[in-house]
């Protein structure tokens, strides 16, 4: 099936570190893959942390720092970094905000973002847990 996303358009989810817009859904690629514009301020993500899904960041404006498989990578506009699944991985925003496109592979990572969506970050790690994400522990 074909999909069309112009700009500004799609499905804005809330998580705790970013707006995410989903470009295309897990549905129009028959579960094969998923493209996200992710939105974030400036500081850190979530928690290093795990999951069963293979990833891919592109930087669009911005600069962000990628911790993935214990290196740090920085990454500006036109970098991109893919990240296995099962490597622990978060990122920081350097500049007062930073817009990227994500894509991971299957529909597992859209699955996470819309149970995650506006729900208050104390239900971070249970909702986490629920899709196999391991988050690091302090």
């Amino acid at each position: 099936m074909t999909h069309f996303s112009a700009p500004g358009e799609g499905p804005e989810l809330d998580s705790t570190d970013a707006r995410i817009t989903v470009k295309v859904g897990a549905e129009h690629t028959g579960g094969a893959y998923e493209l996200f514009e992710v939105d974030a301020p400036r500081g850190p993500s979530v928690p290093p942390h795990t999951e069963p899904w293979a990833k891919s960041f592109y930087v669009l404006h911005g600069r962000v720092t990628v911790y993935a498989d214990g290196e740090l990578h920085d990454l500006g506009p036109g970098a991109s970094i893919s990240i296995p699944a099962g490597v622990r991985n978060t990122f920081t925003v350097h500049t007062p905000s930073a817009k990227f496109l994500a894509v991971a592979l299957t529909g597992a990572m859209g699955r996470f973002f819309r149970d995650v969506d506006q729900a208050p970050p104390e239900r971070l790690p249970e909702i986490a847990s629920r899709h196999g994400i391991e988050l690091a522990r302090p």
